[in-house]
C-alpha cells in the first residue's frame, strides 16, 4: 500500500500501481469525469500513469491553468496526426501548448499549406477526436528512438534525440501517431470537442535564422463548442483593440524598415502620453525617496561579462561593436543593472547611506528574431522603468513591501483591477542555470514569500522562472476582455552585488555586500503602452489621453472663435486643439471620435454669441451647450478628482 497526500492535508491509502484516475474515480464520478490531469510530488503526471510510492497528488479541471495546459499539448498532438493523414510524408519540428491555445512547426515538404486548408484540417481532428483514441505514453531508450523517428525519415526528431542525454526517453501515441515528448497529456483525445486553425506563420527550426524555415501551424480547442464561440467573439473584439491599429489611428508610434525593425518610432502625441506615464511614475518615485540617474545606451562588454548577462543572452544580444582599439568592444546596452551597480561603487558607502534607490528610464537593445516582433510589446530597442535598491539584509523585506505599494498604486491609478501575482522561484534540479549560493537562494526566495504573506497578496509559487541571479515576483494583469499580460516584476538578487563586489561598511565596522532589489512597475513603457491601448481599446484615463478635447467649427466662418476656445481651455492646462478643415461637421465628428479625444467641442452661430461651446462626449453623444468657463472649471475638477489617487 502507499500513502497518497491531497492538498488539504488529508492522506489516504491505495495499492500500489494506482493511478491519478482511479484515485479521482475513489473520491467523485464528476471529479473522474472532469479531471484532464495531475501533479504528483510536483512533477507532471498523466492520468493513467501509475504511481508506486508514498506521494503528495494534486487533480486539474478544464478551469486549472495546467489542465488547459494538458488539453491543449494534447490538441497539438491530434493537429499533428491530422496533417499527417491529410498531407503525408510531411515533417514534424516541436508542437507546445501556449496560454491560449497550440501550434505545431512542421516542414510540408512538396505540399502547400493555406488559409484555405483551414476547414479541412479542422474537420479531420474533429473526425479523429470522435474516434476517442487513447494517448498512451511509453519509456523506450535513446537508441530505440533514434531507430523509431529515423524509419520514419523525422530528421528533425532525430536532431532533437541526439541533443537529450542517454537514458530513457518518453513518446507519446494515439492511433497511427507517435510523437517525442515529456508529457503530460489527457487519457483520450475523446474530450476535444471544438477546434479551430487560427494562422500560419514562418518559423527557423530552433530559432535559428540560418536553418529551415519551417510552417507554424497555431490553433486553439475546447471541451465545448460554445466555449470556442465565445473565443471567437473575443479574438474579433481583439483585432479591434489591436495596439498597432489603434496607435496608428491615434498618431502614437510608427515603424520605419529604414530605421530598422523592432525599433519604434514615437510621433509627437506617443511621446506626450510617454511623457506623461513618465512624469506619473517619477512623481510617485520621489515620495519614496528614489534618485534619477542616467547611463550610457552602450556598455563594455566585460560589463556584462561580469554580471553574467553576456554568458545568458550574449547570442540574443546585438553583436559586439568593435572599436578602432586593439582588443576593445562595446555591447548595446541589454540590461541597465550592472550600470546602477557601477554607480553604486562611485563612493564608499555606510549602512547609514543604505537603502540606496535608484531609478533610470533606461533604454535597452536585444536582437528578437524578426518572426518575433509584435508591434510594441516584442520590440529589438525598449525603455525600462528600472530601479535597483541596495539595502541592509534586514532592511529587504520592508523595501520589497514598499515596491508593492508602489505597484498596487499604479495598477489602481490606471484601473488594471483584476490582476494574478506569481513568485518565480529556482528550479532546484537545474541548479546550473543560476549563479550564487544555495543559502542566498534560499534568503532571496524566503523574503518574497513572507513579503507576499505579510500583504495578504496571493501569489502562486513556481519553480524554474526565476531570472539567473534571483527570484521574482512577477504580476499577471487581465484586460478588459480577459486576457493576461505581464506587467510589473520585483526581484530579490544576493548574487550581482556580489560579482561587481559591491560593499558597505556596517555599524561594526566591517565590510559586508548589500542585497539588491531590481524593480520595474510598467515592465517597459513599450510594452504598457500597448496593454493600456487595448485594455482601454485606445480611450485612455481623461488625465493621460494626448487630446482631451477638439473644437470642431460647423464652417470656416466660425475658426476664429473655435480658436478662442482652444486659447482659453489651454489656460486652463486643457489639451485642446481646432479641427479647422474645410470638411463637414458630420466627417469632422466621425474622423475625431476614431482618434478617442474624449470631447468634441462644436460651435457655430449660437455658440459664439453665447460663448458658449456645444458639448459631444466620447461614446455618449450630445451633452448639451455650456458656458466656455463652467467647462473648463468643471473639466478641471474632473482631473482633479482622477488624479487625486
Amino acid at each position: 500500500m502507499i500513502n497518497i497526500t491531497f492538498p488539504d492535508g488529508g492522506v489516504r491509502q491505495y495499492e500500489a500501481g494506482t493511478t491519478p484516475l482511479q484515485i479521482a474515480e475513489s473520491l467523485s464520478s464528476q471529479l473522474a469525469r472532469d479531471v484532464l490531469v495531475a501533479k504528483v510530488n510536483d512533477q507532471d503526471w498523466d492520468l493513467t500513469r501509475p504511481i508506486n510510492e508514498d506521494a503528495a497528488i494534486r487533480l486539474f479541471k478544464w478551469d486549472d491553468e495546467e489542465g488547459k495546459h494538458a488539453f491543449w499539448h494534447t490538441s497539438a498532438h491530434l493537429l499533428a496526426e491530422a496533417l499527417q493523414e491529410l498531407y503525408p510524408g510531411v515533417k514534424f519540428g516541436y508542437g507546445p501548448a501556449l496560454e491560449n491555445g497550440f501550434y505545431y512547426d512542421i516542414d510540408p515538404g512538396e505540399h502547400k499549406i493555406t488559409d484555405a486548408d483551414f476547414p479541412a484540417i479542422e474537420k479531420k481532428m474533429l473526425e479523429l477526436a470522435q474516434q476517442k483514441q487513447e494517448v498512451t505514453r511509453h519509456d523506450i531508450s535513446k537508441a530505440d528512438a533514434l531507430k523509431f523517428f529515423g524509419e520514419r525519415n523525422e530528421t528533425y526528431k532525430c536532431e532533437h534525440i541526439n541533443d537529450l542525454a542517454d537514458g530513457t526517453i518518453s513518446v507519446y501515441t494515439q492511433g497511427s501517431f507517435t510523437d517525442l515528448c515529456r508529457g503530460p497529456h489527457l487519457p483520450s483525445i475523446a474530450p476535444i470537442k471544438a477546434v479551430k486553425i487560427l494562422s500560419l506563420a514562418g518559423a527557423y527550426w530552433r530559432g535559428d535564422e540560418s536553418r529551415e524555415q519551417l510552417v507554424r501551424v497555431y490553433g486553439v480547442s475546447f471541451p465545448k463548442k460554445k466555449m470556442l464561440d465565445e473565443y471567437l467573439v473575443m479574438l474579433e473584439e481583439a483585432k479591434k483593440r489591436d495596439h498597432r491599429k489603434i496607435g496608428k489611428e491615434m498618431e502614437l508610434f510608427a515603424f520605419s524598415q529604414n530605421v530598422g525593425p523592432g525599433l519604434p518610432l514615437w510621433l509627437p502625441k506617443g511621446a506626450a502620453l510617454r511623457d506623461r506615464l513618465e512624469q506619473f511614475l517619477r512623481k510617485i518615485q520621489r515620495r519614496y525617496g528614489y534618485l534619477q540617474v542616467i547611463t550610457p545606451h552602450i556598455g563594455n562588454k566585460m560589463l556584462y561579462v561580469t554580471s553574467g548577462h553576456y554568458a545568458k543572452y550574449g547570442k540574443d544580444s546585438f553583436q559586439p561593436i568593435h572599436t578602432p582599439e586593439e582588443g576593445e568592444e562595446y555591447l548595446l546596452k541589454p540590461m541597465n543593472c550592472p550600470h546602477h551597480c557601477e554607480i553604486y561603487k562611485v563612493f564608499p558607502r555606510s549602512y547609514r547611506d543604505l537603502p540606496l534607490r535608484l531609478a533610470e528610464f533606461g533604454t535597452v537593445y536585444r536582437y528578437e528574431q524578426s518572426g518575433e516582433l509584435h508591434g510594441l510589446t516584442r520590440v529589438r530597442g525598449f525603455t525600462q522603468d528600472d530601479a535597483h535598491i541596495f539595502c541592509t539584509p534586514d532592511q529587504l523585506k520592508g523595501e520589497f513591501l514598499k515596491v508593492m505599494d508602489i505597484i498596487f498604486y499604479i495598477f489602481k491609478a490606471l484601473k488594471f483591477d483584476n490582476f494574478e501575482a506569481q513568485i518565480s522561484l529556482r528550479d532546484p534540479k537545474k541548479k546550473e542555470k543560476y549563479v550564487g549560493t544555495d543559502e542566498n537562494w534560499e534568503k532571496a526566495q524566503r523574503a518574497i514569500i513572507e513579503a507576499c504573506a505579510e500583504k495578504g497578496l496571493k501569489a502562486k509559487e513556481v519553480e524554474g522562472e526565476a531570472a539567473f541571479y534571483g527570484p521574482k515576483l512577477d504580476f499577471m494583469v487581465k484586460d478588459a476582455i480577459g486576457r493576461r499580460w505581464q506587467l510589473g516584476t520585483i526581484q530579490v538578487d544576493y548574487n550581482l552585488p556580489i560579482r561587481f563586489g559591491l560593499e558597505y561598511t556596517g555599524a561594526d565596522n566591517q565590510k559586508h555586500t548589500p542585497v539588491m532589489i531590481h524593480r520595474a512597475p510598467f515592465g517597459s513603457m513599450e510594452r504598457f503602452v500597448a496593454v493600456l491601448l487595448e485594455h482601454t481599446a485606445g480611450k485612455l484615463p481623461l488625465w493621460l489621453t494626448p487630446e482631451q478635447c477638439v473644437v470642431l467649427p460647423i464652417s470656416e466662418k466660425y475658426n476664429d472663435y473655435a480658436r478662442t476656445v482652444a486659447t482659453r481651455l489651454a489656460e486652463a492646462d486643457i489639451r485642446c486643439i481646432v479641427d479647422d478643415r474645410n470638411e463637414k461637421i458630420g466627417k469632422k465628428i466621425r474622423d475625431n471620435e476614431l482618434k478617442r479625444i474624449p470631447y468634441l467641442l462644436i460651435v457655430g452661430e449660437r455658440e459664439m454669441q453665447e460663448e458658449e461651446i456645444s458639448v459631444r462626449k466620447q461614446g455618449e453623444g450630445d451633452k448639451g451647450s455650456v458656458k466656455i468657463t463652467t467647462f473648463a472649471e468643471d473639466f478641471s475638477r474632473m482631473i482633479e478628482e482622477m488624479t487625486n489617487f
